[in-house]
C-alpha cells in the first residue's frame, strides 16, 4: 500500500468534526507553536527591551517577515544613506519573547518585526507590521519607493499590499498544514497548495515582461521586490518548507530568474545572515 493511500485511509477513518455552538479552548491542538498559542492578546510577562545607540532599534527574527526589514536597512546602507544605522535584537517567538511587556508596547499584536525610530529622541516613533515598516523607511529616506503620485507609485503600493494579503495563505495556510500541523490532512493541504501555485503564477506572468516587480532597471527595484522576495523568492529558491519539489517551483522560470537576481545582491545576503542580539539569556 502506498504512503498516500495509507494517509487517505487514516483520514477516512476519522470521525467528522462538528463545531460546537460555542468554541472553547480546552485542549492542545498540537503543531509547532501550540505551546504558546492562546486566544487572547496582551503582555504575559514583564520584559524591558534593550536599546542601543543607533537611530533605529529593530526587534525581530530572521523569518520571511523579519528579513524584509533587515534587507531594506542593509539596502539603505548599501546606497550610502546617512542616518539609517540600526541595532537589531532577537525576539525568539518560540520562547514567547513577543509577549513581553516591552514588545507589546510597540506591537499590541505580538508579531515580529517591530521598529522604533529614535531619530528625534524626544519623539520616538513606533512602527509594527512589515509592510508599514518598509513603507515608513522608504518614504523617510526617499529610496526604494516612487515618491511622486502616479502609476509608478500606485504599482509599487499595489504589489506591497498584494504581498501583505497573499502571504498569509502561503505561510499560515500552506506552510502550516504542509510543514507544521501535527498531522497531514488532505483537504487543507490541497486547498492551500492550489492557492500558493496560483499566486506563483500571478508573479510568473507579471515577471515575464518585467525585470523587477515595478519595471526594468536598477531604479525600478523597490520595497515591492523586497517584501515579495522574502516569501516567494525564497520559496522558489528552495528555502521555505522543503516544498520546492512538491510545488514544482522550477516551472516558474520568471519568478526564479527574478528571485536569483535579488538573492545575489550584497544587501540581501547581509540581511539574510544578520546576527540578532538576544534580548535575554
Amino acid at each position: 500500500m502506498s504512503h498516500n493511500n495509507q494517509n487517505t485511509d487514516h483520514q477516512d477513518n476519522q470521525k467528522p468534526y462538528t463545531p460546537p455552538k460555542v468554541w472553547v479552548n480546552d485542549k492542545d491542538n498540537g503543531g509547532k507553536f501550540s505551546s504558546i498559542n492562546r486566544p487572547t492578546a496582551g503582555a504575559r510577562h514583564e520584559q524591558t527591551l534593550p536599546k542601543g545607540t543607533a537611530p533605529f532599534q529593530l526587534y525581530s527574527l530572521n523569518t520571511p517577515n523579519g528579513v524584509k526589514v533587515n534587507i531594506l536597512l542593509e539596502e539603505l546602507k548599501e546606497a550610502g544613506i546617512q542616518g539609517a544605522d540600526y541595532d537589531a535584537y532577537q525576539i525568539d517567538i518560540s520562547k514567547g519573547d513577543q509577549f513581553g511587556s516591552g514588545f507589546v508596547e510597540i506591537n499590541p499584536n505580538s508579531k515580529i518585526p517591530a521598529l522604533v525610530d529614535y531619530s528625534d529622541p524626544k519623539n520616538p516613533i513606533k512602527i509594527f507590521e512589515s509592510g508599514a515598516i518598509l513603507l515608513y523607511l522608504a518614504e523617510k529616506f526617499d529610496k526604494f519607493v516612487p515618491s511622486a503620485a502616479g502609476q509608478d507609485r500606485a504599482n509599487c503600493l499595489s504589489w506591497v499590499m498584494w504581498q501583505m494579503g497573499a502571504a498569509p495563505f502561503l505561510g499560515g495556510g500552506f506552510g502550516h498544514f504542509y510543514a507544521y500541523a501535527p498531522e497531514k490532512l488532505e483537504y487543507p493541504i490541497n486547498r492551500y497548495t492550489m492557492e500558493a501555485k496560483r499566486q506563483l503564477d500571478v508573479l510568473d506572468i507579471h515577471l515575464k515582461n518585467n525585470e523587477y516587480m515595478c519595471g526594468d532597471g536598477e531604479s525600478s527595484y523597490t520595497i515591492a521586490d523586497i517584501i515579495i522576495w522574502a516569501w516567494y523568492g525564497q520559496l522558489v529558491l528552495g528555502k521555505l518548507y522543503d516544498a520546492g519539489e512538491f510545488l514544482q517551483v522550477d516551472d516558474y522560470n520568471n519568478v526564479k530568474r527574478w528571485a536569483q537576481s535579488i538573492a545575489n545582491r550584497p544587501a540581501v545576503k547581509r540581511g539574510l545572515s544578520l546576527e540578532l542580539t538576544p534580548i535575554s539569556e
